[in-house]
């Protein structure tokens, strides 16, 4: 199934998908185990700077070889590209999805770039993300501007574009204080667009938020941050306790703890009871 086609299934039964970030072996590990131990489908995000890292070809064949070999239905994406050329280089390579991010630029330049975009993408399976309204990137100043339902309405007729990431109180990076999500909002932007509606800065937001959220017509949901956060900080910490040199001993306690992280994730969104171990 291509990933527009599920996420317009999300939209009509009140459901969502997880898109996480990965970033090596490692943290694309700890997000293969989770879905899998969750019954859970994914999407795996690289973001440019990933892409730079690691290129975009080995991204590809590591995704898919690593989906595959865990048994997990997932679908690649390229998460906020702001190069054209680069979000044009993944939809030829054959990534299942693509963000172009053209959100900093004033609406009408949002709507050409987005439009270019969605037009390269036909005859293609790609499906293509945007972003509308002001949500904060990494180092940005946190304010709220958000989302106006008559300007999402506008932006999905003129574009055509599948899926769009709405600033409804969410932001990138850690939260200075608990957001506070304008589900009223979801909901009457969900009413007035076609497109499935994204949910970007996930890590911070509480649970009962997230799944008010999704009920209301939020159908993807973003986690970065705090798959790093987990991980490296747990990786900091073994690294004080040992010196051992082998990082096929070091990297899997650390890939541990950012798969409890990402199985905490999926059974919110997912709406499954939490298993205690204790």
């Amino acid at each position: 199934m291509r990933l527009q086609d599920r996420l317009q299934q999300n939209k009509k039964e009140g459901k969502a998908l997880l898109a996480t970030n990965f970033y090596n072996f490692e943290t694309l590990s700890a997000v293969l185990i989770a879905a899998k131990n969750t019954g859970s489908d994914i999407i795996l995000q690289v973001s440019e700077s990933s892409i730079k890292y690691m290129g975009l070809g080995v991204a590809k064949a590591l995704a898919r070889s690593a989906a595959h070999q865990y048994g997990v239905k997932a679908w690649l994406h390229l998460d906020h590209g702001q190069d054209v050329t680069l979000v044009k280089k993944c939809i030829d390579a054959g990534y299942d999805s693509v963000m172009i991010d053209a959100s900093e630029k004033p609406f009408e330049e949002n709507v050409k770039i987005t439009s270019q975009i969605v037009q390269y993408a036909k005859g293609s399976a790609t499906n293509v993300e945007a972003e509308l309204g002001y949500i904060s990137k990494l180092g940005q100043d946190q304010k709220m501007i958000y989302t106006q339902p008559n300007e999402a309405h506008a932006f999905v007729q003129d574009t055509g574009v599948n899926a769009l990431a709405i600033a409804v109180g969410s932001a990138h990076g850690f939260y200075k204080e608990t957001p506070q999500l304008q589900i009223d909002l979801v909901q009457e932007i969900n009413t007035v667009t076609s497109a499935a509606l994204v949910l970007h800065g996930s890590s911070g937001i509480p649970d009962d938020q997230l799944q008010e959220a999704i009920k209301n017509g939020i159908t993807k949901i973003n986690l970065a941050t705090e798959i790093k956060n987990v991980f490296m900080t747990s990786l900091q910490k073994e690294f004080l306790r040992s010196d051992d040199i082998d990082l096929r001993k070091v990297f899997p306690k650390a890939t541990l703890q950012a798969t409890s992280l990402i199985e905490d994730k999926l059974r919110t969104i997912n709406f499954l009871k939490t298993v205690n171990f204790s």
